[in-house]
């Protein structure tokens, strides 16, 4: 395990936790699918065509030092910009459910592994 902890910054404050390097990247390679998933939610379809084909929501779950899960259903939101999460971040003494921004939290992670390198 890293001892650099992971800090997601909230709308209002920020949590940080234990969280490993490839715990780290696993999560990132997650979040690009989910990027790429809204985008294509974004890009409305022609008119004439029907409707736009459903995307497979984000479901991340890790477990470790604490359990973390993020959800984000990319069909309500128009557009990767507008996104948020659903995060649940517990161990045996606390449980933290909230919403982050998506875009906050790419920048978080890409900070993490910028620093545990």
């Amino acid at each position: 395990m890293s001892s650099t902890p992971l800090t997601l910054n909230l709308t209002e404050g920020s949590v940080s936790f234990s969280f490993s390097p490839q715990a780290a990247r696993e999560l990132k390679a997650a979040i690009d699918e989910l990027m790429a998933r809204l985008k294509v939610v974004a890009a409305k379809p022609t008119p004439g065509t029907g409707k736009a084909t459903p995307q497979t929501p984000l479901e991340y779950r890790y477990t470790g030092d604490v359990f973390l899960e993020v959800f984000c259903n990319p069909n309500i939101w128009p557009s990767p910009f507008a996104a948020k999460v659903l995060l649940t971040i517990r161990n045996m003494g606390i449980r933290l459910t909230t919403e982050a921004e998506l875009t906050r939290m790419i920048e978080d992670i890409n900070q993490y592994l910028e620093q545990v390198g």
